[in-house]
């Protein structure tokens, strides 16, 4: 499944899912210098300390080959023609399990409007168009917003994962949420659109 579903353009109103470009250096750098504070909590980390050397372009190098090659989906997403973060679909496995994660980050200006719950439910929704079975979203347990998001999505809490990522200097745990091929008949967009979590 080389490359399946990717490069996309996902879009729902003012709300567009697209690959991350080199030329969005500037914007990208720009909201995250605002964000850094905000973000940290949630952004892995290297457990053995030393920070990723990476320039702007060789990440979006690195995220469009995972994309070719069907390991993963970098979408960067828009909201109102601007840069407002990003979300990615990882870890994808074909074969007998097709299942992936689902990770995000948005500007916290933007943060409690509804737009990432609509683009998880946008890349969701993509991604069993193209034969994913399984998608699950992994959340520290200290993260109200995010906790939110898979709430208004209806994912199902699957229980604690202890140390399960490299956050912010430590090994964290999370809680997995996930969602099967089977709990979306109609899609989760058009699930969320009508209010049923």
């Amino acid at each position: 499944m080389t490359g399946a579903g990717w490069p996309a353009v996902l879009a729902d109103g003012d709300v567009v899912l697209r690959p991350l470009r080199v030329r969005d250096g500037a914007a990208w750098r720009s909201v995250r210098a605002a964000n850094a504070q905000w973000l940290r909590p949630w952004e892995a980390t290297n457990p053995d300390g030393a920070p990723p050397v990476r320039t702007f372009a060789g990440l979006v190098w690195e995220l469009s080959r995972q994309g070719r090659s069907g390991t993963a989906m970098p979408f960067a997403l828009e909201v109102g023609g601007r840069f407002a973060g990003q979300v990615t679909v990882g870890g994808i496995t074909w074969g007998a399990m097709r299942s992936a994660h689902v990770g995000y980050w948005i500007d916290g200006r933007l943060a409690g409007r509804g737009t990432v719950p609509l683009a998880v439910a946008l890349v969701v929704d993509h991604c069993l168009r193209v034969g994913l079975h399984r998608l699950e979203v992994n959340i520290r347990p200290e993260n109200a917003a995010s906790l939110r998001v898979v709430e208004k999505l209806g994912f199902r809490d699957e229980g604690l994962r202890e140390r399960f990522l490299h956050i912010d200097g430590a090994w964290r745990d999370h809680r997995t949420f996930a969602l099967t091929r089977e709990d979306l008949p109609e899609g989760l967009l058009a699930r969320y659109r009508a209010g049923h979590p």
